[in-house]
Parts: structure tokens; sequence; C-alpha cells
């Protein structure tokens, strides 16, 4: 009798326990873009707002660049340090969902220091030579441009170093950068970097 009981009682305690599990999983949450993109806010910022002078911000960029950028990060066709091991953690519609999220928020303004004659160096520098791919004093990011202004200028003069270096490539940019004196370029950063 002893035992039918406590046998009884282990199917019973079994079966509260294949039941939780299965309800659990049902009920797990499927990531949205917002959990997703939640990820990246210790590094670019809360909905890609950068805090770091290192991190760009994400917020404004478009869903494509954003696409893109992961997926080269993820071959290794883009330098990092990190991103190439993180980006290897998600899948294709994860970057996609990113995308959608950080290009539906509004472009961050940084407040930093800048060097007042560079930026007016830059701002003429940008106008003969720049302005029409970064539109805007480089607010608008389109799917080959992205967004340069306020982002912070030690993250911009170190993508212009991976430039420089032949590191980073972007078909017309290397040309470009490469055929601008170092001060030029410095200028044209602290332009970006000023832009509100």
């Amino acid at each position: 009798m002893e035992q039918k009981r406590w046998m009884t009682r282990t199917g019973q305690w079994a079966f509260a326990l294949v039941a939780l599990v299965l309800s659990a999983s049902a009920t797990a949450l499927v990531p949205n873009a917002a959990m997703l993109a939640n990820a990246c806010a210790g590094c670019h910022g809360t909905y890609g707002a950068s805090a770091g002078p290192s991190m760009p911000s994400l917020a404004g960029q478009t869903k494509d660049a954003i696409v893109d950028a992961m997926k080269a990060f993820r071959s290794g066709d883009r330098p990092s340090t990190i991103m190439g091991r993180l980006a290897k953690g998600y899948t294709d519609a994860d970057f996609a969902a990113m995308g959608d999220f950080f290009s539906a928020q509004k472009l961050h303004i940084t407040q930093q220091a800048v060097d007042p004659n560079r930026v007016a160096k830059g701002a003429s520098l940008h106008s003969a030579g720049c302005a029409k791919c970064h539109t805007e004093n480089g607010r608008t990011s389109t799917d080959e441009t992205p967004a340069m202004a306020s982002q912070w200028l030690p993250y911009l003069q170190m993508q212009m170093a991976l430039y420089v270096q032949g590191k980073r490539k972007t078909t017309g940019m290397t040309e470009k950068i490469k055929a601008l004196s170092a001060d030029d370029l410095e200028s044209l950063l602290h332009f970006y970097a000023s832009v509100k």
C-alpha cells in the first residue's frame, strides 16, 4: 500500500514538473526589437544615444546601415575589437529588428569640446567635398552614408584612422580621405562632432 501511494505521488510530481516546464516554455518571450537593442545599451547608450567617447551613437542611423555594419562585423570584413565576436551571436532577423529599432530613434546630440577654428575650416571642407553624400551637415543617414553629426570626436578619429590605414573600406571614402591632409581631416572631424 505504501509503495503504491509513493508511486502515485511520484507520478503526480513528475506530471506537475512536466506541466511547469511546458507552460514556462510556452510563455517564454520571443525577443522583440527593443529587447534586442537593450543588449546594445551598455556600450551604445539607452536608445542608441552613446554616452562614451569611443562608442558611436546608433540612434537615427538607417536600418540598412545598421544591418550592413552588423553583417560586416560578423564576417570580419569590418575591423572591430568586440563587435565581431558579439555579432556572431545574432541572426539576420535580429539585425533587422535592431535596425528597425535604432532607425526609429532621434539623432543623439552630444555635448563635447571642439576647436572652433577647426570647426570653421571643417565646415568649409565639408561644403566643398563632402556635402553631396553627407547631407544636412552629416545629420542624415542613408544606406551608404551614416549620420556623422554629433558623433563623439574620439570615435570619429578612430574610424578615420582605419580608413587612412586601409583597414576599413567603403566605396569612394577611402580615396577621398587619403587625399586630405591630416590637418584637413582633423578639421572635418571637429566640424562633424560640433553639429547639433
